[in-house]
């Protein structure tokens, strides 16, 4: 099935090359930069444990909601109103949580504090501090619209195409099956992995791509691309990167496998058709394992059809 979501970095349009690329067999898929779970979502129901990581905890709690608490997210996208502009820029405010970090918040605790004998006072700031944090079911719901409702799905920019949300209800109660057996975890990347890692792991990563760091709302630093190399340096289980070809990252990884892939460039289609992306696909295993073992057409001029040996 398709991911819930469309993403910034996304791998719909690579992830049929990735899953050639998989082992053939592991005990444990853990996918490390979940982003939109494009490959997760793709794969099949096997028997192997899965763990979804991201470390934007709205992605992940987004996610957890709609495995745990389907039926109440889809109430509270329901209870939203129709899709605006206006709308789009308070639900940008929610979920940078400027709203429940005001002055109003402080003032009313301030009051209390001064006017109510301690026993009230403790209870009044108990209610006051509920209300002002956002559960995780409202946050998923203002997230999952803010994705739906901005240009390119970067949560940024209101994108202003007309969207009905109880379109999208269909995919939430699928999501809710997809993900019923899989772990899903909001953790910096190098805790995740040697948390997961296993002799029978496969780690798939998709980290930030170097130097467009910028366009997620996490931030991933130089040295980050560092210590995730070091990282998987000392796997025991077998690990597959997907990155944009470039000669850092190239001599970044030098002591491992890498495989140049082109795919097309979404961002590039509308003004230059059949633009393509160059990218890199980086291991340290063999990635041909399940490509070797597809059967091979064999054509008229083969002339194995007509020659053997005597």
């Amino acid at each position: 099935m398709n991911s819930i979501i469309s993403w910034v970095g996304g791998k719909k349009a690579l992830r049929e090359l990735i899953y050639q690329r998989m082992p053939k067999e592991f005990g444990r898929y853990i996918e490390v930069f979940g982003g939109g779970g494009w490959v997760l979502f793709g794969r099949p129901m096997d028997t192997a444990m899965e763990v979804y990581n991201d470390f934007n905890s709205d992605l992940a709690n987004l996610f957890k909601c709609a495995k745990e608490q389907t039926l109440d997210l889809v109430r509270e996208l329901n209870f939203l109103p129709l899709n605006s502009r206006d709308e789009f820029s308070v639900l940008r405010r929610y979920l940078s949580k400027k709203e429940f970090t005001s002055e109003y918040l402080s003032k009313e605790l301030d009051l209390a504090e001064r006017h109510l004998p301690p026993p009230d006072y403790k209870d009044i700031q108990q209610i006051l501090t509920e209300h002002a944090v956002m559960n995780d079911v409202k946050r998923a719901a203002a997230f999952f619209k803010l994705i739906r409702y901005s240009y390119g799905s970067g949560c940024t920019s209101f994108g202003c195409q007309p969207f009905d949300i109880r379109k999208t209800f269909h995919l939430l109660w699928q999501a809710n099956i997809r993900l019923r057996d899989t772990v899903i975890e909001n953790k910096d990347f190098e805790d995740l992995i040697r948390q997961y890692d296993r002799e029978n792991a496969f780690i798939y990563c998709d980290p930030p791509y170097y130097q467009t760091e910028g366009h997620y709302t996490v931030e991933f630093r130089k040295e980050d691309h560092y210590r995730l190399r070091d990282t998987l340096t000392v796997c025991k289980g077998k690990f597959l990167v997907s990155y944009n070809d470039c000669k850092f990252i190239r001599e970044l990884y030098q002591d491992f496998h890498i495989e140049a892939v082109r795919r097309l460039n979404n961002l590039a289609q509308r003004y230059d058709n059949g633009s393509e992306y160059a990218e890199v696909f980086i291991s340290n295993y063999d990635t041909g394992e399940r490509l070797r073992d597809r059967p091979i057409q064999m054509n008229l001029f083969d002339p194995e059809l007509f020659f053997s040996e005597s």
